[in-house]
């Protein structure tokens, strides 16, 4: 006889003498459990503080293989449950009367089953959890009871590790069920794992299948999502939440790891059921746990609720949980159309309508259902009440047969989406700007499985989840960046492009109309995620769309350009709380800047041009400062003078971080009028905006010099100082708008949008909990970096230096440099007026000079 040999874990066994073999090894196992077993069985009637059988069987269960340890489980379940049971009831307080008072006069007496020993007892069913497979629904239900009770045990009453490990064996229980082998059960509909797992999440064994299977019939997958065990689901996804809500309760007290192992556990259940039928009445409930946690997460950085790891569960988890009951495909028939795009194979094939049939409920438990459909061709169960969220109160569970289910008609998406979209709407957009890149990532994630499989349930929420993915491109880690621009190019050549584009329109719409309120207002990581969404949609929808939206109308490119000017305006030195001001500049004891601080902000040179002063405004203090040239370190100097820069007056609403997203805005505005044939003409159109408030300032001091009036009496005549300060936010924008059309501009976009090209042979995939599921492997086309680059065509370059000398022409006008800039000028002297003159008139035309000269250099790059 030809012997093959075969190697089970740490056990090899002969081919020739395979069943003496397998028969000696069993007797080996049998013998060894049964040492250990009896030894457990002594502990209850012998309670000791520690015993020595109970770290011996837990190296002998991780050293042995499944198959040697299944025909045993019955065999070494049944004392590792009694002393479980035993160590759940020492724990639970007893009760005195029907409202539950607790017994506060009995002094505590010492466990019959110590913490030692109950939480060896958890470790070892753990392991043969992982190892086993359960065999019927009994023994499921049975073991499900016995851990049900000690997941019912307070902090107060057990000890933190012995809570945790009991949520451990619940999750091994659920990892180590397996689908049958019929395909036609409903088990099929079950994920296996997490959607959104992410690497180093799990780290359990796979279960291999033996000849010790389940009996025929009894699928214990297919048990989970009956309608028989919904109870026992629902009760388990509430335990789990209230365990991690417990933990967040405990302030540092808390355990980040138990809070962690109750969301990951959740996130088993939920995926092992799958089922969106069985999972639709709990939505309500698991998600707007799942959304206080994600809340409370914006103002705690410490302790179990501001664990990074819990978050990061949270996140995925609640996304997950969408993912499965909203999921586009699984909701069709509640749609208002049909999926553009969405095409299913269903309705296509014999085979499909007999799938479709197996799908419907059955008489079974006792259960007696009754199938109708009324006249609107929607399928309606008489046990199955229409569900909201303003109706889950009104449910009894207790009274009414099959009440755990509900029907999932059009009504029920429209109110459930609607909710949802309430709940994410407080928390994604506060995570987008969350200092752990750990939280980002996972809302990240989230953001492509809600996107991928659930854009037209929740269409709603589709524009939250594209602005916090635009928010995401911009990301400081290059991780998250990368990833989203990614994933943010597949979506603009995905098949609902169609959908992307119109959400994108009016998003763009919306973030301009809202910029100047979230600019000059006091919390700056809202408007520079405000910022950062409208510079990532501009590029990648490409200059076309900057075209059609904002230049094709002198109306709408004029409004544009306004609310840009109100952005950049001086006007927003006074923006802000009291206390953000006197944050930034302590020395003074106002709004306005003090006449030292003035003085010691602008720096004149021998050659008359005034450059602004990186000093800060402290040196006002120190006598004799004011009037000395600082020194600075090379890079500070370098800095300084690169070009174009921020305004010195942007300084008092926000840094350069939020000044670079809004120039960036500008510059692509700039090179969207040069990046196309069919935008030619353009160019002149927009800079011709700005160019008014020159020629408007040029205007008016003709009139003062026709007049004769003073520069004193001019500057302080209603709008003449406002107009000076307009002018130089007119010079700044159209400084930002020229550079845009520069060879460095558009490879500056390039590094920073074109991140996944480049780390794209790095790449696997989006994330590692994507790799089992190929359904997210998006292979992203990248942007053509050739629709961001200066058309070359003819005529292109002598309408770019027809418009450069255009502006040249209103900068250079005599009646711009005639304005005074320092109280001895000859000017000013003429009138008189030398001794007793605005420092703010200076300080503004000071600040025009200083933005025209940047213009000059900036032409360089494109002449």
């Amino acid at each position: 006889m030809e012997e093959t040999d075969r190697y089970n874990g740490g056990f090899i066994v002969g081919g020739g003498d395979g069943d003496d073999g397998d028969e000696a090894q069993r007797s080996s196992v049998f013998a060894e459990l049964k040492t250990y077993c009896l030894e457990l069985l002594g502990l209850l009637q012998n309670p000791q503080k520690h015993s020595s059988a109970l770290p011996q069987l837990l190296r002998f269960l991780r050293k042995s293989p499944s198959v040697s340890l299944q025909p045993f489980l019955d065999y070494t379940l049944f004392p590792l449950l009694l002393l479980l049971d035993a160590a759940v009831d020492c724990r639970s307080l007893k009760k005195v009367d029907s409202e539950e008072k607790l017994i506060s006069d009995v002094p505590k007496m010492p466990h019959k089953v110590s913490d030692s020993v109950a939480e060896g007892v958890l470790h070892c069913l753990e392991e043969l959890l992982k190892k086993c497979q359960l065999g019927s629904v009994d023994q499921m239900v049975v073991v499900l009871k016995k851990l049900t009770y000690g997941a019912l045990l307070s902090a107060s009453e057990a000890a933190e590790e012995f809570r945790e490990g009991v949520i451990r064996c619940f999750r091994a229980l659920i990892l180590s069920l397996q689908p049958c082998s019929d395909m036609s059960c409903s088990c099929k509909q079950s994920l296996g794992f997490p959607i959104l797992l992410a690497s180093g999440d799990l780290q359990v064994p796979l279960v291999n299948t033996s000849k010790y299977d389940s009996e025929p019939g009894e699928c214990l997958i297919a048990f989970l999502q009956s309608q028989g065990a919904s109870a026992a689901v629902g009760h388990w996804l509430s335990l789990l939440l209230k365990a991690a809500d417990t933990e967040a309760q405990r302030g540092h007290r808390g355990s980040a790891k138990l809070r962690v192992e109750a969301f990951l556990s959740l996130r088993m259940l939920v995926a092992k059921v799958g089922s969106a039928d069985a999972l639709a009445f709990f939505l309500p409930g698991v998600v707007s746990q799942f959304s206080k946690v994600l809340y409370v997460s914006k103002t705690m950085i410490s302790g179990a609720a501001g664990s990074v790891e819990a978050i990061d569960q949270a996140i995925r988890g609640v996304a997950e949980f969408l993912m499965v009951v909203l999921r586009d495909d699984a909701n069709l028939s509640g749609l208002d159309n049909v999926i553009a795009g969405c095409h299913t194979n269903k309705d296509e094939s014999t085979q499909s309508f007999l799938e479709e049939l197996r799908q419907l409920p059955l008489k079974a438990q006792g259960q007696s259902e009754t199938i109708a459909e009324d006249s609107s061709g929607e399928i309606i169960s008489s046990i199955s009440p229409k569900f909201g969220f303003e109706e889950k109160g009104s449910i009894s569970s207790r009274k009414m047969l099959g009440s755990l289910h509900v029907t999932r008609t059009k009504d029920w998406i429209e109110k459930t989406s609607t909710q949802v979209d309430k709940l994410l709407c407080t928390t994604f957009p506060k995570i987008c700007v969350h200092p752990a890149k750990k939280v980002r990532r996972g809302l990240l994630v989230a953001i492509q499985g809600l996107l991928s499989k659930c854009s037209h349930t929740l269409k709603k929420s589709r524009l939250m989840l594209l602005e916090c993915l635009c928010v995401l491109v911009c990301d400081d880690s290059e991780e998250v960046s990368a990833v989203a621009q990614g994933f943010l190019e597949y979506l603009f050549s995905s098949s609902d492009k169609h959908h992307i584009e119109c959400d994108v329109a009016e998003i763009f719409s919306r973030l301009i109309e809202n910029l100047p309120k979230v600019v000059l207002g006091s919390e700056e990581s809202v408007a520079l995620s405000h910022a950062q969404q409208l510079l990532v949609l501009i590029y990648f929808s490409g200059p076309q769309f900057v075209v059609d939206h904002l230049l094709q109308s002198p109306i709408k490119a004029a409004r544009f350009l306004d609310v840009f000017a109100l952005c950049l305006s001086q006007n927003s030195v006074f923006s802000g709380s009291i206390d953000k001001l006197l944050l930034e500049r302590p020395s003074s004891t106002g709004y306005l800047q003090s006449v030292a601080e003035l003085k010691s902000s602008i720096r004149f040179t021998s050659d008359d041009q005034a450059t602004l002063s990186t000093a800060p405004y402290e040196i006002s203090k120190f006598a004799g400062l004011k009037d000395k040239e600082i020194q600075y370190p090379l890079e500070n100097m370098q800095k300084d003078y690169e070009l174009p820069h921020m305004p010195p007056w942007f300084v008092y609403v926000g840094s350069q971080k939020l000044y670079k997203a809004l120039a960036g805005i500008l510059r692509l505005v700039g090179l969207s009028t040069m990046a196309d044939f069919r935008s030619e003409g353009y160019l002149s159109v927009i800079t011709d905006i700005p160019l008014g408030y020159f020629r408007k300032l040029v205007s008016e001091v003709r009139m003062r010099e026709y007049s004769k009036e003073s520069w004193q009496s001019w500057y302080h005549r209603t709008g003449s100082g406002q107009l000076l300060r307009q002018a130089s936010t007119a010079a700044c924008m159209l400084n930002e708008m020229i550079f845009g059309i520069s060879d460095q501009a558009v490879e500056d976009f390039a590094r920073m949008f074109q991140k996944s090209k480049i780390n794209q042979e790095n790449m696997k995939g989006y994330d590692a909990g994507f790799s089992g599921d190929q359904h997210y492997r998006h292979e992203a086309p990248m942007i053509n970096e050739s629709i961001w680059r200066v058309w070359q065509g003819r005529g292109a370059r002598s309408h770019l230096i027809d418009c450069i000398g255009n502006i040249m022409h209103e900068y250079l006008s005599s009646e711009v440099w005639d304005l005074p800039t320092e109280q001895k000028s000859s000017l000013l002297q003429a009138d008189g007026e030398a001794g007793n003159f605005s420092l703010h008139f200076l300080c503004d035309t000071t600040l025009l000079h200083q933005e025209i000269y940047s213009f000059f250099v900036n032409s360089a790059y494109n002449l």
